[in-house]
C-alpha cells in the first residue's frame, strides 16, 4: 500500500498540462480546490469532474496511475463517510436503536467523499505533471512581491517542494526497513489496529535514522554546488507566460465564474 501512494512523485510526458508554466498549474490547482468548495449541488461536482477528466486527458498521465494512489486514502474515505451519514440529523429514513440514517446525512456525505476524491485528485496533478525544480521556481516567482516586506520566498519555496520530492523517497524507505524486519520475522499485518499500530513502532527509529541520512546527503550536494539561497541566484530556463499560458488562465478564470454561477442560480 506504501507504493501506491503517489502524492509528490512526477510522471514524465509529453503533453500541453507539463508544458504550461508552473505558475499557471499552482493557480489553477488552488482556483479547483476554491471550486470545490463552492460548489454544492450534484450538476456542480459533475462539471468539475469533467473539467478535471479533460485534464488528465489531455496530460496523458494514466488514469490507473492516478487511481492508484487513492488506494490508501479508502479508510479515510469510508470513516468520513460513515461519520456524516449516521451523525447528520433530518428526516430519518433508517433507525436501530441509536443509530439512524437520514436524507439529509446521505445527501452530505455523498458530497463529502466526492470532494475529497476530486479534491487529492486534482492536487495530484500538480506535482504529476510539473518537474520539482519548475514547482520551487513557480512558488518562488508567485511569493516574491512578499520579499520586499522581508518574507523568505526562495527559502519557503525550496522547503515546500523539497518536502514533496521527498516523500516518495521516504515511502520507499519505509517499505525497505518493513520488507528487512518482516525478513526478520516481524508480523505487520495480524491482530487489531492498535497491535497493527504498535508493532510499527519498530520502523520508526531507523526511519528518522534514513530520513537524517538522506537529509545531511542533500545538504552536502547543496553545499558542493556552492547553493547560496535565492539572493543573486540565476536560471538556465527564465519564466515567461507564453500564449498557452494566457489562454489556460483564461479558461481557468472562465471556469471559476461558470461554478459560481451554477452554485448561485441552479
Amino acid at each position: 500500500m506504501i507504493r501506491d501512494i503517489t502524492l509528490g512523485q512526477y510522471y514524465p510526458a509529453e503533453s500541453p498540462i507539463h508544458r504550461l508554466d508552473p505558475r499557471v498549474k499552482i493557480t489553477a490547482t488552488l482556483l479547483f480546490i476554491i471550486e470545490l468548495f463552492i460548489v454544492d449541488n450534484f450538476p456542480g461536482f459533475a462539471i468539475c469532474a469533467a473539467v478535471l477528466g479533460a485534464v488528465i486527458l489531455v496530460s496523458r498521465v494514466p488514469l490507473k496511475f492516478i487511481m492508484r494512489g487513492m488506494k490508501p486514502i479508502l479508510f479515510i474515505l469510508f470513516f468520513t463517510f460513515a461519520l456524516n451519514i449516521f451523525m447528520v440529523k433530518g428526516e430519518v429514513i433508517w433507525e436501530l436503536g441509536f443509530l439512524h440514517i437520514t436524507k439529509e446525512g446521505i445527501r452530505i456525505a455523498v458530497f463529502m467523499a466526492v470532494r475529497l476524491v476530486l479534491l487529492i485528485m486534482g492536487s495530484s496533478m500538480l506535482t504529476l505533471a510539473t518537474k520539482p525544480l519548475n514547482l520551487t521556481d513557480g512558488m518562488e516567482r508567485m511569493l516574491s512581491p512578499f520579499a520586499k516586506l522581508g518574507f523568505p520566498a526562495h527559502e519557503i519555496a525550496m522547503m515546500m517542494t523539497i518536502a514533496l520530492r521527498f516523500i516518495p523517497t521516504l515511502l520507499e524507505e519505509t517499505d525497505k526497513i518493513m520488507k528487512a524486519q518482516q525478513a526478520r520475522g516481524a508480523d505487520f499485518e495480524s491482530g487489531n489496529i492498535i497491535r497493527r499500530a504498535k508493532a510499527l513502532i519498530p520502523v520508526l527509529v531507523p526511519l528518522f535514522v534514513s530520513a537524517f541520512r538522506i537529509a545531511q546527503d542533500l545538504a552536502m550536494a547543496m553545499e558542493a554546488r556552492c547553493y547560496r539561497g535565492g539572493s543573486g541566484r540565476t536560471r538556465l530556463h527564465e519564466m515567461k507566460l507564453k500564449t498557452r499560458d494566457i489562454v489556460a488562465f483564461i479558461l481557468e478564470a472562465a471556469f471559476l465564474v461558470l461554478i459560481i454561477l451554477e452554485a448561485r442560480y441552479f
